[in-house]
């Protein structure tokens, strides 16, 4: 027999009974129900029991266990008595009654339990990721992942992409976001960087020939952590296709995530033909380019409805500035002014002075002569088209609350009815700039939808973002800047560059570049690759980098596209943000093997560490300290 095991803990089954087995593995648990003890034997493939009386040759080293320990045991399976099989194991029709335990390695008092799910500090979790990784959720999360992965290259390999790996070590680039550095040892005072990700290094695949390219890429990233983003090092699946239009990418792509998460959706059902919704509508609608479209919610502009209206405040602001529009988010079923004033409070609490509001009534039959009278005068001199006169016969829309008050009934009936609200409803408004409040508009539809239960939460809704902003502009600096990736290609290509001569005319550019969110998600992003050296250079120095800067720190790409490079475009998919999701996680750090913390701290290894003197004096470097705040 074998030194530590003839079966795993999870193989036993009824077939096995009478036979003479061994196990190795860790003690889930101990109980002793009246002298007859139960080890629960655990390892990477399942649970056994084991069983040992007073008459086992095994019961005095039973007796000594503790959790966690790893040990062997010797025994012979039977069947489990009538009325104890546990269903919810493979393992549960048998148990092994032990004849000999050997104790392989003991387990100090534990700092984070195993059994179970406790509600531990991340942190401790975190330092004891090894022990934490033991417990059976998140043991199954991280399995789950690699099945993902593993389905990812299939589905991939069956579309005829070819997986190719690319350096790790490589040069700076402005990609969005800080990189990470590593001094270079042989060329003093010179740094190599971690990629962001393989962005160039793809694009010159496509120049090389080598006609669809996908990998599982690691990538590196000096960003501050958040919920869906791990600190410094992420993996995406990261894909580049040549001779391809935006639409050639969608069709290629979108059935390959659409039967991934099918595959992995435990029955939940999954969005086909993706919705295709540009930028600017999804800010508009959402107050989001990541909406979460299992939120029936979509807002509307009614700055019309304010313009010149008796609701003073709004209409003051839109008479000064023509910027100024007024934005209605419609929240069915919230017609109650307990949650009125729970999602005033709400706002106040986000830094702003409150949300105006409405509660539709509608009355049966239908309206007051007066008051029909004087909504069909309304309706014809602004061209609304709202009230409609079919309804007439069955109810008619009042509101309710300051807005509807100072709106005047007239004026509050037609937009009840352009926004078709029901009875009980209410409607919240928020006013300015949008630039500047539709996050917090975006927040709001996503708190009344969730506190209304209005979110059809077992689904995905996955869908495209298209067509966003080319440049955007740089307050700080008070400068054009790229959005969104500096490698797409304009709508419109080179001409539409020289077109556009002012800022104003840039900053309308849209970019043949897409998102793909599921859930409120940005699960994945992309574009159609500026190929164009000469588009290139037109498109970098409206950002205000030169041909200098562009062949410095692009310089491979830049000299590459010169020599013939196909149209090509691709994009990248977060791993762990898939996982995430199919897995019903709710952070990112949950489904990765040895995450640090949220402050970018590798609790287990104590990175980042201290380096000796002779270190950095081989890499040339002195450590520098901050200057003190006065």
């Amino acid at each position: 027999m074998h030194r530590y095991r003839s079966h795993t803990c999870g193989a036993l089954r009824k077939a096995n009974v009478g036979e003479n087995v061994r196990l190795s593995g860790w003690v889930h648990r101990v109980r002793d129900h009246g002298g007859v003890l139960f080890i629960d034997l655990r390892d990477h493939y399942g649970v056994t029991q084991v069983v040992a009386d007073p008459d086992s040759s095994a019961f005095k080293a039973a007796e000594a266990v503790r959790s966690e320990w790893v040990i062997r045991i010797d025994g012979k399976v039977r069947n489990r008595p009538d009325g104890t099989v546990n269903s919810d194991l493979p393992t549960g029709e048998i148990e092994l009654y032990a004849t000999e335990i050997e104790v392989l390695s003991a387990a100090k008092e534990l700092p984070v339990p195993v059994f179970g799910e406790p509600d531990y500090p991340e942190d401790l979790r975190l330092q004891y990721r090894f022990l934490d990784l033991r417990r059976e959720s998140l043991h199954a999360i991280i399995m789950k992942r690699l099945e993902i992965t593993r389905a990812i290259r299939a589905r991939m390999h069956d579309v005829g992409f070819n997986e190719f790996p690319t350096p790790i070590l490589t040069a700076s680039s402005p990609e969005g976001a800080r990189d990470f550095l590593v001094p270079s040892r042989i060329h003093e005072g010179k740094f190599y960087a971690l990629p962001q990700a393989p962005q160039q290094y793809k694009q010159l695949l496509m120049v090389s020939g080598f006609d669809r390219y996908f990998q599982i890429a690691p990538c590196f990233r000096d960003e501050d952590p958040r919920a869906d983003r791990l600190p410094g090092e992420f993996y995406q699946l990261d894909v580049e296709m040549s001779f391809v239009e935006q639409e050639d990418v969608f069709s290629t792509m979108e059935p390959v995530l659409t039967g991934l998460f099918e595959e992995f959706a435990n029955g939940k059902p999954v969005t086909n033909n993706w919705p295709r919704i540009p930028y600017d509508t999804a800010i508009a609608k959402y107050g989001s380019d990541k909406p979460d479209l299992r939120n029936p919610i979509e807002m509307q502009d009614v700055t019309e409805h304010f313009r010149g209206s008796g609701f003073k405040v709004f209409a003051g602001m839109i008479e000064k500035d023509p910027k100024v529009r007024v934005w209605a988010i419609p929240a069915p079923t919230g017609g109650s002014r307990a949650f009125c004033d729970r999602m005033n409070s709400w706002a106040q609490g986000e830094g702003q002075p409150g949300l105006g509001y409405i509660i539709c009534e509608t009355i049966q039959g239908p309206p007051p002569k007066s008051l029909d009278e004087a909504i069909v005068a309304a309706m014809d001199a602004k061209g609304f088209a709202g009230y409609a006169k079919e309804q007439e016969n069955e109810f008619y829309r009042v509101g309710k609350g300051p807005v509807a008050k100072n709106l005047g009934e007239v004026a509050t009936s037609i937009l009840l009815n352009e926004l078709k609200t029901e009875h009980g409803d209410a409607v919240f408004f928020v006013a300015g700039n949008p630039a500047n409040f539709y996050k917090f508009a975006g927040a709001a539809r996503d708190r009344a939808g969730q506190e209304l239960k209005l979110v059809k939460e077992d689904q995905f809704a996955l869908a495209w973002i298209v067509d966003f902003p080319f440049y955007e502009w740089n307050e700080e600096e008070k400068k054009i800047d790229f959005s969104h990736n500096p490698f797409s290609m304009p709508q419109g290509g080179g001409e539409a560059l020289d077109a556009a001569t002012t800022n104003e005319d840039r900053l309308k550019l849209k970019a043949y570049q897409y998102d793909i969110v599921c859930n409120g998600y940005e699960i994945a992003s992309g574009g159609i690759r500026n190929h164009k050296p000469e588009v290139m250079i037109k498109a970098f120095g409206i950002a205000g980098l030169g041909p200098e800067i562009v062949e410095q720190r692009f310089g491979g790409l830049f000299r590459a596209f010169q020599y013939g490079a196909p149209p090509h475009g691709g994009m990248a998919a977060g791993i762990e943000r898939i996982v995430m999701l199919l897995t019903g996680g709710k952070t990112v750090r949950e489904v990765a093997l040895f995450p640090m913390n949220q402050q970018a701290n590798d609790l287990l290894m104590g990175a980042p560490s201290d380096v000796t003197p002779k270190q950095l004096r081989e890499l040339s470097l002195r450590v520098v300290a901050p200057e003190k705040k006065a």
